[in-house]
């Protein structure tokens, strides 16, 4: 199973926005942009990943197109394991996080893909998950800023039947807000992106506790500041990061400084699959709950919704709450009740949806 193209494309799908900001990396954001990384090989079968991602897709392309497609074209597909080591080492002087390791977690995910196409079996039966039928998805809404529209979106999660809700806030008053809107369900966490320093982020993690979060999420800036945000912990909120995480070893220390009570591995950062089920692995061992983190709508969302439905805890899914004009994958990114199904179909179980991509898709083979 020889790869013999591998191509890359940006889809925009135009979303509706109430009240959220519009703008991300200090750009205009008026679409959510997927770029898709797509694997021929001889044997005619095409598998589908998705490397990070939004903003940073200029940069990422360009690595997968530059650095890692050279290095592809010829090899075996089956070999998944020895090829992403063998990827990983060579390109590794472009650095451990970012575009090179963006663009390699879009192609595993497409090697993975091509392994369960290959076997006959979706991904999640390939990688020995759990028979679950639908596994649980919670809202992951925008930042709005202001109460009134955090209250008035946490109200609609919840009567669409999410019974999990996290939040993009960073002040007591919005977070306040979603909980009063809410009471006591759906449970509610709250995700800052490292907006502070330790000593305030003390502050607000006792500022938050009568609001009964689920978990805090990466309230610390660096992120690699990990015995900071284990002195937060302390504090008694539960604490998840991990998104920006390079990699297992940056999650080991993560445990082993007693920083996390969840661990958030991003499919399309860490390295893919194959770096994902280590750090899953690695969390089970220290205690840490791992919850995948899954800001995405292409490819890496179904490879993160094959890896919950391995675990053996039902564990909710993020799912960004915004309502695009279209979708990739009709059928596994809209929830129904709170809860999507487990695509049975082999590999990712969907392909995107050829319209879709003629209507959305830049396309450069």
């Amino acid at each position: 199973m020889k790869i013999t193209n591998i191509g890359a494309q940006i889809v925009r799908l135009p979303y509706a926005n109430d009240g959220g900001k519009r703008e991300i990396a200090g750009r205009p954001a008026t679409t959510l942009d997927i770029l898709l990384v797509r694997l021929d090989t001889d044997d005619g079968l095409t598998g589908w990943g998705e490397a990070f991602g939004h903003a940073v897709i200029p940069a990422t392309r360009s690595a997968l197109e530059t650095l890692v497609a050279p290095l592809l074209l010829g090899r075996d597909a089956a070999d998944i394991e020895s090829l992403m080591q063998d990827l990983s080492q060579r390109l590794h002087i472009f650095g451990r996080n970012g575009p090179v390791v963006y663009a390699l977690s879009g192609v595993d995910i497409a090697l993975w893909d091509l392994a369960g196409k290959r076997a006959g079996l979706p991904l999640y039966r390939l990688l020995g998950g759990a028979a679950r039928a639908d596994v649980s998805v919670y809202a992951s809404l925008l930042r709005y800023g202001e109460p009134g529209a955090v209250a008035r979106n946490a109200r609609e999660a919840a009567r669409r039947g999410y019974r999990d809700i996290k939040l993009h806030e960073i002040t007591e008053p919005a977070v306040r807000a979603a909980r009063e809107a809410l009471g006591p369900q759906p449970k509610l966490m709250v995700d800052t992106n490292c907006p502070w320093t330790v000593s305030r982020a003390k502050e607000m993690a006792r500022a938050l506790a009568p609001l009964a979060l689920t978990w805090l999420e990466e309230p610390v800036w660096p992120p690699e500041d990990h015995e900071g945000l284990a002195g937060v912990r302390r504090e008694g909120v539960p604490i998840a990061a991990g998104e920006n995480a390079a990699g297992l070893h940056d999650f080991r220390h993560l445990f082993e400084a007693g920083a996390l009570d969840i661990a958030q591995p991003s499919v399309t950062k860490v390295g893919g699959i194959t770096e994902e089920r280590k750090i899953i692995a690695l969390a089970q061992e220290f205690g840490v709950r791992p919850v995948p983190h899954c800001a995405y709508f292409g490819p890496g969302f179904l490879a993160s919704l094959h890896l919950v439905a391995t675990l053996p805890e039902d564990t909710p899914l993020e799912r960004l709450f915004l309502d695009l004009e279209a979708t990739l994958f009709p059928g596994f990114t809209d929830p129904v009740n709170g809860r999507i199904p487990v695509p049975e179909r082999p590999g990712l179980g969907s392909d995107p949806d050829p319209a879709v991509l003629a209507r959305y898709g830049d396309s450069a083979q």
